[in-house]
């Protein structure tokens, strides 16, 4: 009976070093970008079973970042209105467990992120979006989300002039309130001040029920 005791108290000692561990390292700076600007998009891929893994990845359907990142994403959507256009959000946090999982699958940096550095969106310092009218449809682009193909490439020409249009239109939004975009994927932007940012590994459901407190 000792033993069973000694047992419990260890689990319940263990758990509350781990509800620390998360308190410690849960950001103050992190906010739903929904909160922020409800008229943005959002449509997380890893959330469903929608993506390239055709598996669910997250915990919870909400698109975290940093303050400061969520705060030029919602200046890039009040100029984007300006022009009767808006954004659609795909991915934004990402725990550093799930691009394991990623790793684990497609393990080729020219597409996914090596986990031993951590990608920019474990950081919550990047987002994949693209463009929707005022009604929330989807405007034509190159490629669909997660196309690991040459069409992908913000240099492709291989595309229509709506594509190449429209691509030309989200680049310059974005760069225009300090993103950056990749040459391997026209949707995925990283914020000019990634440096400043660590790397998380906070499941979306902890920041949830932070949050909704």
């Amino acid at each position: 009976m000792k033993k069973i005791f000694l047992r419990v108290q260890l689990f319940v000692l263990f758990l509350l070093l781990i509800f620390s561990s998360l308190q410690s390292q849960t950001p103050v700076d992190m906010v739903d970008i929904s909160d922020m600007d409800s008229t943005i998009v959002i449509d997380l891929r890893y959330a469903t079973a929608d993506n390239f893994l055709n598996d669910t990845l997250y915990s919870a359907n909400i698109c975290l970042l940093r303050k400061p990142v969520a705060e030029r994403l919602v200046q890039v959507q009040k100029y984007l209105r300006e022009k009767g256009l808006g954004l659609k959000v795909w991915d934004g946090y990402r725990p550093l467990f799930v691009q394991k999982k990623m790793w684990e699958t497609l393990p080729d940096s020219k597409f996914v992120a090596n986990p031993k550095h951590g990608s920019n969106h474990n950081r919550g310092a990047a987002v994949d979006v693209t463009l929707v009218d005022l009604e929330g449809k989807e405007l034509e682009m190159p490629t669909g989300f997660d196309d690991f193909s040459e069409k992908a490439h913000i240099k492709s020409t291989n595309i229509s002039d709506e594509a190449k249009k429209n691509r030309e239109i989200l680049q310059e939004a974005m760069k225009r309130f300090g993103f950056n975009p990749i040459l391997s994927e026209w949707w995925h932007f990283n914020d000019k001040d990634i440096k400043k940012y660590s790397v998380m590994d906070i499941p979306l459901n902890y920041f949830e029920a932070k949050m909704n407190k």
